[in-house]
């Protein structure tokens, strides 16, 4: 369940109080209108016909979309600040700058469809029915984290939600997410997998292997390249001759599209699945942006410059694209939506508080987890006498 995926007429985030939206909520139930806007710039087809750039909305669903990337705005901006603090140990990458690529992927897609990623993995946890307090849990090690304190940044899960997780091998998911879409054919599920990888593991050649059987079998599968112009630290000129991610599957169609624009992603990823399931693989290239560094301990500005940075916040950034959109047409005052924000921050503040109060795993925990359940295996300590645990 998405973030914003509920029943009544007014997409809200469960995350959020209510009671600072009331006069919003009201707003919208009686008004909630169809809109018809067009994208920032037109899609690049590869092999296959281009999407309308005109996307249909509502103004509750623009209300949602805002809400949401604050939100994540906020919980990953805290993240920075507890890692920085210490409280955050080992590996972490934000994902702040491409809100709109999990955002507008979700609201194109249900809950039982599939989505795999890499490492940059908060915010599509959090769109596949999170909680903060399960972020920050498990970012900080506790037993309360979606992967009860021992997967940490990297290892998001979350089955319920159709989330099979972050992987820290790069590139690893693509084969695993290929894998979903061939379980859904099998079971006859009308339902894809998206596979997120970064435009740094659009060299590997496991994707193209996995291409490869999902092409020859039409498997509902459908790559989606993060591309957000920088592998690590290397830029994409770089490291790759063909930076067209969205065409490198040559047999199989692509679509390049605006990352920062969530409903231009929206309008993409409703178009993939509508296509995967009747033709099979699609790959679809979002052009978006990181904010941060690679991971917290890249600074962001030995390879890029500044102002390269300040300038995509300026011109390109999705949850200001999506301020404008909602001012525009009336939707909310600029009152409102700071009170959004002020909201999203202390809902990120009351989480974090809420998480530090969870216990760190015990050390028995670190022999489950292990192999499947029922098989009775015995876990030994190193001088293979003692036996540690033994497993269900």
């Amino acid at each position: 369940m998405a973030l914003s995926r509920i029943t009544s007429p007014f997409r809200s985030t469960n995350l959020l109080i209510p009671s600072i939206l009331s006069s919003l909520r009201h707003r919208s139930i009686s008004n909630d209108t169809t809109l018809t806007i067009e994208t920032s710039i037109p899609f690049t087809a590869h092999n296959c016909d281009a999407p309308s750039r005109s996307v249909e909305t509502t103004t509750s669903e623009l209300m949602s979309f805002f809400r949401d990337m604050v939100l994540m705005r906020r919980m990953e901006i805290a993240a920075d600040s507890l890692y920085k603090a210490k409280l955050i140990r080992g590996f972490c990458h934000l994902y702040d700058g491409q809100e709109a690529v999990a955002v507008g992927m979700e609201a194109a897609i249900n809950s039982k469809d599939c989505v795999i990623t890499a490492y940059r993995d908060h915010c599509t946890f959090l769109c596949r029915g999170g909680t903060l307090i399960e972020v920050f849990s498990e970012l900080m090690g506790r037993k309360d984290g979606c992967s009860k304190g021992k997967g940490g940044s990297m290892h998001f899960y979350r089955k319920e939600g159709g989330f099979y997780g972050g992987h820290g091998i790069v590139g690893a998911q693509i084969p695993l997410g290929v894998g979903l879409a061939f379980g859904q054919k099998y079971s006859k599920d009308p339902n894809v997998t998206f596979s997120l990888y970064g435009d740094g593991a659009a060299n590997q050649g496991q994707l193209f292997e996995a291409l490869n059987i999902a092409a020859l079998w039409d498997l509902p599968a459908i790559l989606v390249c993060e591309n957000n112009h920088y592998g690590m630290g290397t830029a994409e000129w770089r490291s790759a001759k063909s930076p067209a991610y969205y065409k490198r599957g040559d047999y199989a169609p692509g679509l390049k599209v605006d990352g920062m624009d969530v409903l231009a992603v929206k309008q993409a990823c409703k178009f993939a699945k509508e296509h995967a399931l009747k033709n099979g693989p699609l790959i679809l290239e979002m052009d978006t942006y990181r904010y941060h560094g690679h991971s917290m301990s890249d600074p962001g500005s030995t390879y890029r410059t500044r102002d390269e940075i300040s300038g995509v916040r300026q011109e390109r950034d999705p949850i200001e694209r999506v301020r404008k959109l909602v001012l525009a047409h009336d939707i909310a005052t600029e009152k409102e939506l700071k009170d959004i924000e002020k909201e999203a921050r202390k809902e990120v503040d009351e989480a974090i508080a809420k998480a530090k109060e969870s216990q760190m795993p015990d050390p028995s925990d670190l022999y489950t987890n292990v192999y499947v359940k029922g098989l009775g295996v015995e876990a030994f300590g190193p001088d293979r006498k003692e036996v540690k645990a033994t497993l269900p």
